[in-house]
């Protein structure tokens, strides 16, 4: 076991897919020489050549466009877009063209490939760095929307990501990259990305976040543990499609939920949440649903997005309205 940062795990699984496999091949903006603005590819150009780690001009279009095309051609590409906020250019190529080509070509052919980009807040990033955009792509069927929240998920996240056989969008919180540090196997192994991860057991209140959001949610739960107060925190790991059995469980035994995420609320993956419970668990609620998320505005500059974030003040404040109810 090593000890390693969410950053390193995630090199980790690069690095140990592309020894067991001569398909897998990354292609990105200073993903070589440089090792990636975040350092996510360092070395790895040193261990596999040029033609395996491919350093492209800056044109996202065109990185997803070569890799849609290495995917359909059995090519098992891992594409990274620096920062979130940059993929806009890319949704023809990764909703028209990578999420369908299964289905139009009736199964004949698919494009197994994985783009990674770093997002989130919390570090104070310029303008389109930071942005939540995952609810964009989870309306999307054909393509897998996932995100870690830790270094172990994020490796095994990452290698399921590779090996599947559909694309994967693999979004990576830059506020969590070197947060923290966990024991994660040397050799490989993999994290299902269809089921969400109970981080801690409760019975008055689940709370259901991913991402950034995660620690968060485990903070203000163990300070509730404190008080008597248990309540069930769920990682969901993947977006879309997402673990809505393992929600609805945990909600007929707490009769509340709260959902939290970086994203503004309308549109977002929690009203989907929201709705799906609202339909298929409705007569266990205790309390209304209640979502702690981004604010409906474009994501604000730096020296105030610690207000608009969701922070522990509001997600206390949640808590209280929902006991209460």
């Amino acid at each position: 076991m090593a000890n390693l940062t969410m950053v390193e795990a995630i090199r980790d699984a690069l690095k140990v897919e592309m020894e067991n496999n001569e398909s897998v091949i990354l292609l990105g903006e200073d993903i070589g020489k440089n090792g990636g603005v975040f350092r996510a590819t360092d070395g790895l150009i040193d261990m596999f050549g040029e033609e395996r780690v491919v350093d492209t001009p800056l044109a996202e279009s065109g990185i997803v466009g070569a890799s849609v095309g290495l995917a359909i051609n059995h090519m098992r590409p891992v594409a990274e877009i620096q920062f979130l906020g940059f993929i806009y250019e890319t949704m023809d190529q990764i909703c028209a063209q990578a999420a369908r080509v299964r289905f139009r070509s009736a199964g004949r052919f698919s494009a197994p490939l994985v783009i990674r980009s770093p997002f989130g807040g919390g570090v104070r990033t310029p303008e389109l760095h930071a942005d939540s955009l995952e609810a964009l792509f989870a309306h999307t069927p054909g393509l897998k929307v996932v995100m870690p929240s830790n270094p172990y998920d994020a490796k095994g996240l990452l290698i399921s990501a590779i090996r599947d056989e559909n694309p994967v969008l693999f979004l990576e919180p830059m506020k969590l990259y070197r947060a923290s540090r966990e024991e994660v196997p040397s050799e490989a192994y993999t994290v299902p990305l269809h089921k969400a991860n109970i981080i801690q057991s409760g019975d008055e209140i689940t709370i259901v976040a991913y991402g950034p959001t995660v620690p968060i949610a485990t903070s203000v739960a163990n300070e509730y543990l404190q008080k008597g107060i248990s309540i069930e925190v769920i990682d969901l790991r993947t977006i879309y499609p997402i673990d809505f059995e393992t929600i609805i469980a945990s909600v007929e035994k707490t009769g509340r939920l709260i959902i939290v995420h970086e994203a503004v609320k309308t549109g977002g993956v929690g009203g989907e949440i929201a709705a799906h419970i609202s339909q298929h668990a409705f007569f266990s609620l205790r309390s209304p649903i209640t979502r702690v998320t981004g604010y409906d505005t474009p994501y604000p500059v730096a020296s105030v997005e610690d207000d608009w974030l969701p922070n522990v003040v509001r997600l206390r404040e949640a808590i209280e309205e929902s006991l209460n109810c």
